[in-house]
């Protein structure tokens, strides 16, 4: 478990996307299949993170967080009737320049989609070289942005 962690935290981060490519793979090969596990680590994650982590999943398991996946073309359906509402409240947006999320849709771009969708979308921030955990790669540069969007509240 804790080699699987390691390899799905790695590839989504900002020093995995800048490692290259995905690895091409057979279609009978496995999701971990040809998945970097860099030793060291980069430092934003801690062995200590991990051991919490593979702790918590020994506990609950992979099934919740994968059926999350499972589900999307569910949630799509069930909530066709709201789709098309606007989010009214004030709203921030941070993502990792390299978040593998911000192309799932190719030639779509979802932070343009989500400026149509969110009616009063106050702040935009985009990290340069960080990766989906930006929360964890760039600690410092998301709570800035934090704090510069709850200062615009007030």
């Amino acid at each position: 478990m804790r080699t699987s962690l390691r390899k799905i935290y790695y590839r989504s981060s900002g020093e995995g996307m800048k490692a290259g490519p995905r690895p091409q793979k057979p279609a009978d090969a496995k999701f971990l299949d040809g998945l970097a596990d860099p030793d060291p680590f980069p430092d934003w994650l801690t062995a200590a993170d991990i051991d919490y982590y593979v702790e918590q999943f020994k506990q609950s398991g992979f099934r919740g967080p994968l059926n999350r996946y499972r589900t999307s073309d569910l949630d799509f359906a069930q909530q066709e009737e709201i789709a098309k509402r606007k989010i009214e409240h004030p709203a921030a947006f941070i993502a990792g320049q390299l978040d593998p999320v911000l192309s799932f849709i190719p030639g779509v771009d979802l932070v343009e989609v989500m400026r149509q969708q969110v009616a009063d979308l106050r702040l935009v921030r985009i990290i340069d070289g960080a990766g989906h955990w930006v929360q964890q790669e760039r600690p410092n540069e998301v709570n800035a942005a934090l704090l510069e969007w709850l200062q615009g509240l007030a």
